[in-house]
C-alpha cells in the first residue's frame, strides 16, 4: 500500500510523570517536556521526528489539561506556523482512552485516515529503519489489521513488556511481518534472558491501524467507552472521562483483538525511563561518566553526575548516580534506578511538594522562579521570552514593583498606558490596576518582581484579555 500523505495521521501520547527520573522530571514538568539527551526536549524530537512522515495538520497529541500550554509553545517551536491539534485529558486514564479520544477526533474529520500512535518520550537512533517499520505497520493495516512496533531486543530488559511472534504472514511475504501470539508482562532477569533467547520482542507501545477498524474494535471490546466517546462535547468531556476506567490499550484492545500483528525492528530505541536509560544512551566520557553542568570527577568511573545548578565534586565513587536540582539531590546505585520509582511513591507521601513542583515554573510566555516570599511578600525571577508577553491582568489582594535585570520590558498600565523600561529601572504596579507586562525584542527579558500585600497566591489574578487563551485560574 502506497499511502497518501494527506491519508496518515500520527498521535504522540504526551501523558505519564516519569518518576524514575525523578527529582528532574515532577509532576508539573514531567520528563517528555524536558530536554535529557540534546537541545530539544523529548516531545520536540517525536514531532521533528513524525514530521517526517506526516503533515503537521495531521499530528495530534495528548496531554494532561495542566500541561495544554506548555505542550503548545514546545510544539509551536518545532513546527512554526502550524496550529497543533492538542487534546487535554482533564485526568489521566492510561492509554486506551487517551488513544480512544485522539482517534476519534481523527475519524471525525477524516473516515479513511490510517493512525500511527506514538509516545513523547522514546529515544530512535536509527530513525530510517523506524520509518520503514511504520509503513510496513501501515500496509498491514490495510488488511484491517491492528499492527504494532515491536522492537528487537538487545539485551535482557526487566523494564518492558515483550511481545511472543507467531507465524510470518505470508500474504506480505515481501514484508517482515509476524502474528501476535501473546503478550507478556515485564518479566524478572530470569525470564527475560529466556524470551530474548526465543525471539521474543520489546513492546514498544507503538501502534497503527485505520481509525475505523479502531472504532469498530472498540465498539465490540470496550462498548462502555464506545458509547461514552460519541457523546463527548467541549461542555462534558469532564464528566465522561471520569467515568472512563484506568485501562491501557494492551489490556483493553490488543491482547482481545484477533486481527493483530507485529513488524520487528531494531532501531536503537529506548524509552529514557530510568536514569540508568539515560546514562546507557548518553555520550560518556573516557572514565565512562556521563556528566551535564557543573562537575569535576576526580577518580570517578561509570556514573552519572547531573547539575542543574551547584558545582557537583566527585572522590573515589563508582557506578552511582548523583542528581541535583535546586530543591533535591537524589544520589543512588546505578543498578538500582529502577527503585527510584519506590522511593518516589513513599516521598510523595511525606513531601508530595518535592515531588509535583518544580522550583522553575513554566507559562506559554517564559519562566519564573521564587526566590523568597511569606505570608504577605514575594521575591520572583521572572524571565519573558522574546516576542512574548503576559496577559493584561489585574490583582485583587498585592501590588508589585518590577525591576528589569536584562533587556527591555514594556508595560502596560493604569489606562492603557505604554511604556518601556530599562535594565536598572523600575515600576510600580497598585493593587486592583489593570497592567500588562511584554517583550517586545528579540533577546530574553528578566526582571525582579517584588509582591506585597495581604495575600500573595498564584490565584490572585484577574485576566481580562490573554494571548495564549487561559482563565483567571491558569
Amino acid at each position: 500500500m502506497s499511502l497518501e500523505k494527506s491519508k496518515r495521521y500520527a498521535v504522540i501520547l504526551c501523558g505519564g510523570f516519569g518518576s524514575r527520573l525523578w527529582p528532574l522530571s515532577r509532576s508539573i514538568r514531567p520528563k517528555q517536556l524536558l530536554a535529557l539527551n540534546g537541545e530539544e526536549t523529548l516531545l520536540q524530537q517525536t514531532a521533528l521526528r513524525l514530521k517526517k512522515m506526516v503533515n503537521p495538520t495531521n499530528l495530534y497529541t495528548v496531554t494532561h489539561e495542566s500541561h495544554k500550554f506548555e505542550v503548545l509553545g514546545q510544539l509551536s517551536e518545532v513546527l512554526p506556523g502550524c496550529k497543533s491539534n492538542v487534546i487535554t485529558e482533564p485526568e489521566a486514564k492510561n492509554t486506551l482512552p487517551a488513544i480512544a479520544l485522539a482517534t476519534y477526533n481523527i475519524y471525525q474529520k477524516d473516515k479513511e485516515a490510517v493512525v500511527g500512535i506514538f509516545a513523547s518520550d522514546h529515544s530512535i537512533k536509527n530513525e530510517e529503519k523506524f520509518v520503514a517499520a511504520w509503513r510496513s505497520a501501515e500496509a498491514i493495516a490495510d488488511d484491517n489489521f491492528l499492527a504494532l512496533i515491536g522492537v528487537e531486543p538487545d539485551g535482557p530488559a526487566t523494564g518492558y513488556g515483550y511481545i511472543k511472534p507467531n507465524k510470518k504472514i505470508t500474504k506480505k511475504a515481501d514484508l517482515n511481518i509476524y502474528e501476535v501470539e501473546s503478550f507478556i508482562e515485564k518479566p524478572n532477569k530470569d525470564d527475560a534472558i529466556a524470551y530474548v533467547s526465543d525471539g521474543y520482542l520489546w513492546n514498544s507501545g507503538m501502534f497503527v491501524f485505520k481509525a475505523k477498524v479502531f472504532m469498530d474494535l472498540l465498539k465490540e471490546y470496550q462498548s462502555e467507552i464506545y458509547n461514552s466517546i460519541l457523546k463527548v462535547s467541549d461542555n462534558n468531556l469532564k464528566e465522561i472521562y471520569a467515568s472512563f476506567p484506568n485501562i491501557s490499550m494492551d489490556y483493553g484492545l490488543a491482547e482481545k483483538v484477533k486481527k493483530i500483528a507485529v513488524i520487528p525492528v531494531s532501531m536503537g530505541w529506548n524509552d529514557l525511563g530510568s536514569w540508568n536509560s539515560i546514562y546507557e544512551n548518553g555520550q560518556k566520557d573516557k572514565d565512562g561518566n556521563l556528566c551535564h553542568g557543573k562537575v569535576f570527577n576526580l577518580d570517578t568511573k561509570d556514573s552519572l553526575i547531573w547539575s542543574e545548578d551547584n558545582l557537583i565534586a566527585t572522590v573515589g565513587l563508582s557506578n552511582i548516580i548523583v542528581i541535583q536540582t535546586p530543591d533535591a539531590i537524589l544520589i543512588s546505585d546505578r543498578n538500582r534506578s529502577e527503585e527510584i520509582k519506590l522511593l518516589v511513591e513513599n516521598l510523595r507521601r511525606s513531601n508530595p511538594k518535592v515531588i509535583e513542583e518544580n522550583v522553575t515554573i513554566y507559562r506559554p510566555w517564559g519562566t519564573y522562579q521564587v526566590l523568597s516570599e511569606n505570608n504577605n511578600f514575594k521575591v520572583k525571577r521572572i524571565i519573558v521570552k522574546p516576542k512574548s508577553k503576559l496577559s493584561l491582568q489585574m490583582h485583587q489582594h498585592r501590588s508589585e514593583h518590577w525591576v528589569v535585570v536584562s533587556g527591555t520590558a514594556t508595560i502596560i498600565n493604569n489606562n492603557n498606558e505604554k511604556s518601556t523600561l530599562k535594565i536598572n529601572e523600575s515600576t510600580y504596579i497598585p493593587k486592583k490596576q489593570k497592567h500588562r507586562l511584554m517583550n517586545d525584542t528579540n533577546s530574553d527579558l528578566i526582571i525582579i518582581e517584588v509582591q506585597c500585600g495581604e495575600y500573595v497566591g498564584e490565584d490572585d489574578i484577574l485576566r481580562f484579555d490573554d494571548f495564549y487563551g487561559r482563565k483567571s485560574n491558569e
